[in-house]
């Protein structure tokens, strides 16, 4: 219940008071979709699904923190009608490092769970804005990870390609700020849960048609 709690007042502040986000807006022009997703990006949710909502996360990021289960809000909502793509940007110093270590726990199929507690446990490796992976690596021991291999994976070539393909692909966007998200393709150009939640149900209702 506190933890619900919690969550409600979090979900206030950002309906709100949207001024105090980290992220504003998104530009609307020169979208190339071709860098919305790549192949090796990861994904939640059917492939078939009628909307895809491209999420650039910074796992430091306080504000994608409240997002996340927001947007998982809406997926249990609208039940396989929405798919999410993740796309890491680290914009926060030692932020790259936490990146590495989601892009690794993939490699053991635990991405997700990871992920859910990272953001949960953000404020005790993430202390004014700068990230501490070893401080976060001791949080992760209830989730089954090869935590020796996570630590090798995390400075692998195939990790560091698609940090450096997240990070070129949102320039491309023009996403400089996180989270920045995409609906469809269309930017959230106004920031803000009721805007993300209205664009959403536009598209599914168009695509319903």
């Amino acid at each position: 219940m506190a933890c619900l709690a919690l969550l409600s007042i979090l979900a206030v502040a950002v309906l709100m008071n949207p001024s105090s986000l980290e992220n504003q807006t998104v530009s609307a022009s020169g979208i190339d979709l071709e860098a919305l997703e790549h192949m090796q990006s990861p994904s939640l949710g059917p492939r078939e699904a009628k909307v895809v909502i491209t999420e650039f996360l910074d796992p430091a990021c306080g504000t994608c923190r409240v997002f996340y289960p927001l947007v998982k809000g809406l997926m249990d909502e609208h039940t396989n009608q929405i798919r999410l793509v993740v796309r890491f940007l680290a914009l926060h110093e030692g932020s790259d490092q936490v990146v590495a270590l989601l892009l690794a726990a993939r490699r053991q199929d635990k991405l997700w769970p990871t992920l859910e507690t990272v953001l949960k446990t953000q404020r005790q490796w993430a202390i004014r804005h700068v990230a501490d992976v070893n401080k976060l690596l001791p949080l992760l021991g209830g989730l089954g990870l090869d935590l020796q291999k996570l630590q090798v994976d995390m400075n692998s070539s195939a990790v560091l390609d698609l940090i450096k393909q997240d990070r070129s692909d949102a320039s491309k966007l023009k996403v400089y700020k996180t989270p920045g998200f995409f609906v469809n393709g269309k930017p959230l150009v106004e920031f803000g849960y009721e805007q993300l939640k209205s664009l959403v149900e536009t598209e599914l209702e168009s695509e319903s048609q």
